[in-house]
């Protein structure tokens, strides 16, 4: 097979990762050492905020009354449909019960995590939707205890949409705090907060990293990069549209990665020469985003057939993947890897990300080859259970003995024999795991 690029990046997503490794690893041994108050000098020092960190019931309620109703009846709809997939998806995992053998019993059991921490940016831009995404879906799993943190405005404090949009979702506690120190807080259990068993949402590197380094301690939805998009469009698909949904996610950020992949070249050509256009159209803040993603991550590669198209997805594994272009049913059933998958032009990336009802946290930089995104499943562990009767162990202690044995594992090889021994005194067994 034979990929022709029209446009080649210059970068890749892992190009500008930048070494922040030492950076987050001084200031979560820092707060983790001295708590609170180191917490808080990061908080004035990278958000000029010296306000209250966690906020009040009443603080709650004043932020609440500063959000028009229009957009709350928004969040509240976007709240709904996230709600409404996270229990379908939470539909699907049942406690199971097998007895294996004649007297052995094996189990499932999906428990819920006790204590999860969504972080929610707002830098850049407000990330309301990112506290619908990651609240509701831990509420619908059943977490006993949800804290939210995002970084606060220097003398405004927290937006107050975000503000309702984690209160109205289900969030136990709100937290001023933004960047490393927001999770090192909600990992270490500061300010009268219960230590998070998971963190989750997305943020810029250095958030990234510190999850990646707390991993292991807690549980983290994944380890994140830069925002990426493919669409896959044919003959059929409208230049436009294209154009449009390129631009849109470009916008994310400099190094957001996005890439067309067609079979049809007069389309290429017409979508790269509307983009610059849409781009300029853009307010200032979005164009530079999008101008050097665009320059410098975007990609354009015509295939022969939509059966190479495929094959070239699969091998980026999007986070966001488009399909613009006939018989959707058949890219339904050949794509496989990708983060979340938008069939036709009458759904965009945009709708993923805001209010239908998937989860817009997702795999990036290709890790959507080997995980999804995060989903009501991420805030449950799935626990298993055992138990037998005497004579149900009996074939299974002989063959843990001589296994063990054999593994040169005597300790375990003993555990079996003093319930052979105690259970069935009068019988004789070949316990040696010799050949």
């Amino acid at each position: 097979m034979a990929r022709t690029y029209l446009k080649k990046a210059t970068f890749t997503a892992r190009s500008d990762a930048g070494d922040t490794v030492a950076t987050v690893a001084g200031i979560l041994s820092d707060i983790e050492a001295r708590g609170e108050a180191a917490a808080m000098e990061y908080a004035a020092k990278f958000d000029k905020y010296e306000g209250s960190i966690q906020l009040s019931d009443d603080e709650i309620e004043a932020a609440i009354a500063c959000v028009p109703q229009k957009l709350k009846d928004d969040i509240d709809f976007a709240r709904d449909n996230v709600r409404r997939f996270a229990e379908v998806q939470k539909g699907t995992v049942q406690d199971v019960e097998y007895e294996i053998n004649p007297g052995l019993i094996a189990g499932q059991k999906a428990i819920p995590i006790a204590a999860a921490g969504c972080y929610v940016p707002a830098g850049r831009y407000r990330h309301i939707s990112s506290a619908v995404m990651t609240v509701t879906t831990a509420k619908v799993a059943g977490c006993a205890h949800i804290t939210v943190s995002s970084a606060p405005q220097p003398g405004s404090g927290l937006d107050p949409a975000i503000v309702y949009a984690a209160h109205a979702s289900g969030a136990d506690k709100i937290m001023a705090l933004g960047g490393v120190q927001g999770v090192a807080a909600m990992a270490f259990g500061l300010f009268g907060q219960p230590k998070a068993n998971i963190i989750v949402g997305p943020g810029n590197q250095f958030v990234a990293e510190a999850k990646r380094a707390l991993y292991g301690r807690i549980g983290i939805d994944m380890i994140a990069g830069p925002t990426d998009s493919l669409i896959l469009a044919d003959k059929s698909a409208d230049p436009h549209i294209v154009a449009t949904d390129l631009v849109s996610q470009a916008e994310h950020g400099y190094n957001s990665p996005v890439w067309l992949v067609t079979d049809d070249t007069a389309l290429a050509q017409d979508v790269m020469a509307r983009v610059p256009e849409l781009i300029a159209d853009l307010p200032e803040l979005n164009r530079g985003n999008a101008e050097a993603a665009w320059r410098d991550y975007a990609e354009v590669i015509v295939c022969d057939d939509r059966e190479e198209m495929a094959a070239t997805s699969d091998a980026y594994a999007p986070e966001h993947l488009t399909v613009q272009a006939e018989d959707l049913n058949w890219w339904l059933g050949r794509l496989s890897c990708y983060g979340s998958l938008f069939l036709g032009e009458e759904t965009t990336v945009s709708y993923g990300d805001k209010a239908s009802g998937p989860n817009h946290v997702l795999p990036t930089s290709g890790a959507a080859s080997y995980t999804g995104g995060l989903s009501v499943h991420k805030f449950m562990k799935i626990v298993t259970w055992q138990r037998a009767t005497r004579e149900g162990a009996k074939q299974v202690a002989q063959a843990t003995a001589r296994i063990s044995r054999l593994e040169g594992m005597e300790g375990h090889a003993r555990a079996a024999d003093v319930r052979l021994a105690k259970y069935f005194p009068n019988e004789t067994f070949d316990l040696s795991g010799g050949d």
